[in-house]
């Protein structure tokens, strides 16, 4: 609202002038603090001087926005009680904007603004306006704070800040299903008219999608909206300030709404009836083919899950789905065979394993096809008639001696001839050989049980027509045994007989081994030797339990007289026919010591206490003496060493006097031969060196 006269602010000036005399009134200062009308005396006492109270006539100013006259525009006037209209007042401004954007007549009071205000900028200024005597300078009036407010005008148009939008709302969605809300601002002052009043409306998107004209949520406007037939709707919304009267602003924003998918479509196969070829030869859990049923959903609605529902082809194939592609792989369950049935026919379901039950009106979700699998004849290899064959033939038996025989036939329907061979990478061939024509398996040379009780061979068949096509079959050959080996004693330890062993006594328990098999145990027998005479020492006692103990015959056995002994012992085994073995025992005297069930002879205790052997002892024992015999030569030679080679009954050493007195020169050289000193093949005479003379003393 623009002002633009004096006079139409006359009833506002009368009023606010009133309340500002009533607010001078109520606020005085304390007396206790002189004001500026106020003087304090010595005595203590304050002299008041009286001036008119202030009067401001003024309003609460306000200013359009967006104004672009060529003229200022008029925001108000001010006005003191004390102007008197002669010109002695002047009026001044100050605050926010003031002399830039508002200035005011010194005069008159006028106040006017010389630019273009913005509300959305800013909504107000705060000024402060002074009445000051024109000819002192002197402050009519404290400073007056006064507020000018930027009145709005509609110069906004709403906008959506988060525009363009995204949003899903699932197909086959119920009509007012909500989809998204969506909102505008506008900067318009929302408190004053209709400027920033918002209503929004709908200018695409129908008659799919509805807008609530307040709140701008969209919502659903059509039922049975189909995914599979339409997926993605763009939707233009309005919204317009004014409360949507005409002339009012307005601002548009783009939702694309995408419908998300549900399970509303069940899967189907392109055709009802399907052909295979699948060739007997296929292997066995080897996918043999692929069926697909198509589904227009998306994601889990469409996995499918294939089964076979008829038992002919349930026996036979099995199928399973890929995930990627959503195809059924069938596979082989068992082996194909063309001469026994030449086709299968299959029965295949593919169902949805994701239902909504919300949708089950729709009707079943699930499909069926036939597939006709047809087996193909191929030209296969032999087949044996066991998947592994087990003979046996006794050992020792003649080269050429029959093991067994393998069969083999052609399964097609030709029954070609069959060759078999043996596989020349074994090692078990150089044992056996095999007739091609009737498959009989004989041995090349005796086989020995105690070497190799088994044999591992493979038989390769092979049609006589077409020999690339071979077949393999295990066979193990046992080597059943015969008694061909003699048993004997268990231990080749020596016995150990104690000198204090008494007639009666068991000296020790022996048994026997044998290298051949007997199926219900080994059974052994034990005695002396028959043919030679009865021993004196020791004596034998057969158990009757495969062992035997050796049984001393007498008492004081002593090793100084007889330490060793020798015992043959004869055993036969159970076999048929019967073989027997001797085997020569060594029994040792000495002298034993008793350590819990266990005897030993003093000398081994000793030994293996050591750890030493005899033979290392003697060893021991022969360096000893060694080193003895060397310190005693070598002491020997220290003794029998030789003289020294000057002897004299007296030290030649004794015979060298000291003095005092000076030397002649060459008179004392002269006088004493030291040659003799130096020269040790002088001879010696009478006990002293020729030529060594004593030297004469000087007075």
């Amino acid at each position: 609202m623009r002002i633009s006269t004096a006079s139409c602010l006359c009833p506002f000036l009368v009023c606010l002038c009133f309340i500002q005399r009533c607010y001078g009134a109520s606020h005085h200062v304390p007396a206790k603090v002189p004001s500026r009308n106020q003087t304090k005396l010595a005595n203590g006492e304050t002299e008041v001087h009286h001036r008119p109270k202030r009067g401001w006539i003024w309003n609460q100013f306000f200013v359009l926005e967006e104004h672009f006259g060529t003229e200022a525009q008029y925001v108000g006037k001010l006005h003191s009680n004390s102007d008197k209209g002669d010109g002695s007042v002047r009026y001044i401004l100050d605050g926010e904007g003031a002399g830039t954007i508002f200035i005011i007549d010194e005069v008159t009071g006028d106040i006017h603004a010389t630019k273009s205000l913005d509300r959305e900028k800013k909504t107000h200024y705060v000024l402060h306006a002074q009445a000051l005597d024109r000819h002192t300078e002197e402050a009519l009036e404290p400073k007056s704070e006064f507020i000018i407010k930027v009145q709005d005008i509609n110069d906004n148009a709403p906008k959506f800040p988060d525009g363009p939008f995204v949003a899903t709302v699932p197909e086959m969605s119920e009509v007012g299903t909500s989809v998204l809300q969506v909102t505008a601002t506008d900067a318009d002052d929302p408190t004053y008219g209709n400027s920033a009043r918002i209503v929004y409306s709908i200018l695409q998107g129908q008659p799919y999608f509805s807008v609530d004209p307040k709140t701008g949520i969209i919502r659903t406007a059509l039922a049975n909206m189909d995914r599979e037939a339409r997926e993605h709707y763009t939707v233009v919304i309005q919204a317009k300030d004014m409360a949507g009267q005409v002339g009012g602003l307005s601002g548009s924003t783009t939702i694309n709404i995408t419908l998300t998918d549900i399970n509303d479509n069940p899967p189907k196969f392109p055709q009802k009836n399907y052909q295979l070829y699948v060739p007997e030869s296929a292997q066995v859990g080897k996918a043999v083919g692929k069926i697909k049923a198509n589904d227009e959903d998306l994601g889990v609605n469409a996995d499918i899950r294939y089964s076979i529902i008829n038992s002919e082809g349930a026996n036979m194939f099995s199928i399973s789905t890929d995930r990627d592609t959503r195809e059924g792989i069938i596979s082989l369950k068992k082996p194909l065979n063309y001469e026994r049935k030449k086709t299968y026919t299959l029965h295949i379901e593919g169902v949805n394993t994701h239902v909504d039950p919300r949708y089950s009106y729709l009707g079943s979700f699930k499909d069926t096809a036939t597939l006709k699998i047809t087996v193909g004849d191929v030209d296969e290899a032999p087949v044996f008639s066991l998947e592994h064959f087990i003979m046996d033939v006794y050992e020792n038996a003649p080269s050429g001696t029959e093991v067994g025989g393998v069969t083999a036939r052609d399964p097609d329907s030709r029954n070609s001839p069959v060759r078999y061979y043996l596989d020349s990478k074994e090692e078990g061939v150089r044992y056996f050989r095999i007739d091609e024509a009737s498959g009989v398996i004989r041995t090349t040379q005796p086989l020995d049980r105690e070497d190799m009780p088994w044999h591992n061979i493979t038989v390769m068949a092979s049609e006589v027509d077409n020999p690339s096509l071979l077949s393999h079959v295990p066979v193990t050959v046992q080597v059943l045994d015969v008694n061909d080996n003699p048993p004997e004693i268990a231990t080749d330890e020596e016995v150990i007989v104690c000198e204090s062993s008494r007639p009666g006594q068991v000296i020790q328990t022996v048994t026997a081994v044998d290298k051949d098999d007997f199926a219900n145990g080994q059974r052994f027998s034990f005695a002396l030797p028959s043919q030679l005479p009865v021993n004196p020492n020791f004596t034998l006692r057969d158990n009757e339990d495969s062992t035997a103990s050796i049984i001393a015959r007498r008492r004081r056995f002593n090793h100084l007289t007889q330490e060793l002994y020798e015992l043959p012992i004869v055993v036969w085994d159970g076999g048929e026919p019967s073989l027997s073995g001797t085997s020569t025992l060594t029994l040792r005297v000495c002298p034993c010591q008793r350590h819990g069930r266990v005897r030993m002879c003093q000398g081994e205790a000793f030994l293996s206490s050591a750890g030493l052997s005899t033979g290392a002892l003697i060893a021991i024992l022969l360096c000893i003496v060694i080193l003895l015999a060397i310190v005693v030569l070598f002491i020997t030679l220290r003794r029998s060493k030789k003289e020294p080679l000057i002897i004299s009954e007296e030290d030649i050493r004794e015979n060298v006097v000291t003095y005092d007195d000076e030397g002649g020169g060459e008179e004392d050289t002269e006088a004493f031969d030291i040659i003799a000193l130096r020269n040790p093949a002088i001879i010696v005479v009478g006990g002293f060196t020729e030529g060594v003379l004593d030297s004469p003393r000087r007075g």
